[in-house]
C-alpha cells in the first residue's frame, strides 16, 4: 500500500510540472504537453491503496475524474497510462480520451469525467459476474458531491434489489468543485445513504491506509461471498485545488493549510518505521516509485503523436464506403426515414 500512494502522490507531482510546461505566465488550458484539464488527487492515496488491495485483475474497478491514484492501485499499465494523459498514440485509447477516460480491460479499469457515472457500469458488471456465477466484485469510486446524483442512488437501489458483488466507496474531501459539503448535502455521514437501501454502510473518519483496508476487507469479502453490495465512505482531504490552475479563492487558507498537514503517506511510512521497517528499506521503497514514474514520463513524451486520420477511427459511426461529404447518401437518408 505504502508504494502504491508513494508512486500516486510522486507521479501527480510530476504529472503537475510537465502540466503547467508552456501554460504560464497567463494560463492557456490548450497550450503544453498535456491539453486540457487535469484534475489531481493527492491527498486521497489512503483511499484507493487500501480497496484495491483486496482485488484482482478480473475484479471491476470505476474510477470518477480524479482517478490516477485508483488507476495505480489497481494496476493500470503506467507508460500507457501516461502515454494517454499526453495524447500519444500508444496511450490506453490511442490519446483519444486524455486524463479524465482511462480505460484499461487488461485490469478492468475504466473512469469518466461524468459525476457518478460509474455507478452504473459498476453494478452492470456485478450483474455479469453473478449470472455468469463467477466470484469477482466491482467497486465503484466517487466523490462526496456525487452522492445525491440519479445514477447514484438508482446504482444502490439495483444493487441491493439484485444483491450484487458491488462496493461503493465514497471519497470525501470535504469540497465539491468549490462548494463545502454541508452546502451540497444534508448528509454529514455519506455512508448513511446505505440505509435507505437495506445494505451495510460503513465510514472511515481518517484517511488510514489500514483502517481503509480493514472495512474494504469486509466489504469486498462480503460481495465475493455472494452477500450483496456495501457502502463505504472514507474521509481524504484535498491539497490541490479542484482543476490545475484552479485558483481556490472560495477555500479558506486555514483549510488549504489543514490539508497540507495531514498526510496519510507519511503517517504510514511512521507506521512501517513502527512495525520494524527499516528507514533504508522505506527509502529503497521511494526511490524504486520515483524511478518507475519518471520511467514512465519520459517514455510517454517519446511516443508519437496520433495522425489526424486516427481521428475516423474507434468512433460509432462513419461515412459508408464510397460516400464523401460532397455527394450525400439519398439512399442510406431514404432508409432512416423509413425507420
Amino acid at each position: 500500500m505504502f508504494e502504491d500512494m508513494v508512486t500516486a502522490r510522486y507521479y501527480e507531482e510530476r504529472l503537475q510540472e510537465e502540466y503547467l510546461e508552456g501554460k504560464q505566465p497567463a494560463f492557456d488550458i490548450s497550450a503544453g504537453p498535456i491539453p486540457g484539464e487535469l484534475h489531481l488527487a493527492a491527498g486521497h492515496e489512503a483511499a484507493a491503496a487500501g480497496v484495491c488491495r483486496h482485488l484482482r485483475d478480473d475484479d471491476t474497478v470505476t474510477a470518477p475524474h480524479r482517478p490516477h491514484h485508483v488507476a495505480i492501485a489497481k494496476g493500470v499499465d503506467l507508460k500507457r497510462m501516461t502515454a494517454e494523459i499526453f495524447g500519444r498514440q500508444t496511450g490506453l485509447s490511442g490519446g483519444k480520451g486524455g486524463h479524465m477516460h482511462l480505460f484499461d480491460p487488461d485490469v478492468n479499469f475504466a473512469c469518466s469525467g461524468i459525476i457518478a457515472e460509474g455507478c452504473p457500469p459498476a453494478v452492470g458488471a456485478g450483474l455479469a459476474a453473478k449470472k455468469r456465477n463467477e466470484d469477482s466484485v466491482a467497486v465503484a469510486v466517487l466523490g462526496e458531491g456525487a452522492i445525491s446524483q440519479g445514477a447514484f442512488l438508482e446504482s444502490l437501489n439495483l444493487a441491493a434489489v439484485q444483491e450484487l458483488p458491488v462496493v461503493f466507496v465514497i471519497e470525501d474531501n470535504d469540497w465539491a468543485i468549490s462548494m463545502p459539503k454541508d452546502r451540497i448535502t444534508d448528509v454529514e455521514d455519506g455512508s448513511r445513504r446505505a440505509d435507505g437501501f437495506g445494505m451495510p454502510g460503513v465510514r472511515v473518519d481518517y484517511d488510514d491506509a489500514t483502517a481503509v483496508y480493514d472495512a474494504a476487507k469486509d466489504a469486498i469479502g462480503r460481495a465475493r461471498a455472494d452477500n450483496g453490495p456495501t457502502l463505504m465512505e472514507v474521509q481524504v482531504h484535498r491539497r490541490m485545488g479542484h482543476f490545475m490552475g484552479d485558483p481556490q479563492s472560495y477555500r479558506p487558507d486555514a483549510d488549504t493549510e489543514a490539508a497540507q498537514e495531514r498526510d496519510s503517506i507519511e503517517r504510514l511510512a511512521d507506521d512501517l518505521r513502527a512495525a520494524g521497517v527499516s528507514d533504508d528499506d522505506i527509502e529503497a521503497i521511494r526511490e524504486r516509485a520515483h524511478d518507475r514514474v519518471d520511467e514512465a514520463i519520459e517514455w510517454a513524451k517519446d511516443q508519437p503523436e496520433p495522425e489526424p486520420a486516427d481521428a475516423h477511427e474507434d468512433v460509432f459511426v462513419n461515412p459508408p464506403s464510397g460516400v464523401t461529404t460532397d455527394e450525400p447518401n439519398h439512399e442510406l437518408a431514404e432508409s432512416e426515414g423509413d425507420d
